[in-house]
């Protein structure tokens, strides 16, 4: 009979071996077991309430992509699952070619982005509105009108009267002067002269009311011409 003893190194290694194979069977057997869930949970069949839900998805993208509720990351997923490229060509105006996953393919058109000097531009219908405002007043009095609208410059700064004078002469619009001009009314000098007084009484009548001096600018006035409703006649009226 043949005996066989271990030396105590021997058996320390044998344990050690022993230990170690356990705890890989038994993350083995986690594994394996993990797998199966999985497996089951693959294979569950989504009910009617479901299909519906994601049938609706699909049909109400729009909508899910409005949602103020939806993050920005799952936007960015259901762009990435929807488009496979996008082409780019910049002209004149900027022409995107989308290529869709299922093989669709779509062109737009957008405008092209508006370059530093366009977007600090006061916009055209802020201009026209001055336009509109100069026959009838100043522009100081065109600056509070616009302030109280709520309407800004270009650079998203309130109005003031520079900043209209400077809107006048750089969209080219006929200023208050010339449009009081061309409807007669006088300088000053031309005022005393019709009047046959001094240029000082006219400022005093003007101040007292019994002249009438329409302001164009800061301390500026042209008058209504002294013929004013006693002649019907413009051509008569304009050779006084």
């Amino acid at each position: 009979m043949l005996l066989i003893t271990f030396e105590p190194a021997n058996r320390l290694v044998a344990d050690t071996l022993e230990t170690e194979w356990n705890s890989r069977l038994r993350l083995l057997a986690e594994a394996e077991q993990n797998y199966q869930r999985q497996r089951q949970s693959d294979q569950l069949v989504l009910n009617d309430t479901q299909s519906a839900q994601i049938l609706a998805l699909a049909t109400n993208f729009r909508q899910v992509w409005h949602n103020p509720a939806l993050p920005h990351r799952e936007r960015k997923r259901m762009v990435r699952l929807l488009i496979e490229d996008v082409t780019v060509v910049k002209g004149d105006s900027i022409m995107l070619h989308v290529r869709f996953r299922g093989g669709a393919t779509q062109s737009l058109a957008i405008p092209a982005p508006l370059d530093a000097w366009h977007r600090r531009r006061t916009s055209d219908s802020t201009v026209d509105e001055i336009n509109k405002l100069l026959d009838d007043h100043t522009c100081a009095e065109i600056a509070g009108i616009l302030n109280s609208k709520g309407l800004q410059t270009g650079t998203g700064m309130p109005f003031s009267p520079d900043i209209v004078d400077r809107l006048i002469h750089g969209r080219k619009l006929r200023s208050r002067q010339t449009r009081l001009r061309d409807r007669g009314y006088l300088t000053l000098p031309e005022a005393a002269a019709a009047l046959g007084i001094s240029t000082s009484e006219v400022c005093r009548r003007r101040n007292e009311g019994s002249v009438v001096g329409l302001p164009y600018g800061l301390n500026k006035y042209l008058y209504e011409p002294t013929w004013a409703g006693r002649c019907n006649n413009p051509a008569e009226s304009v050779a006084v």
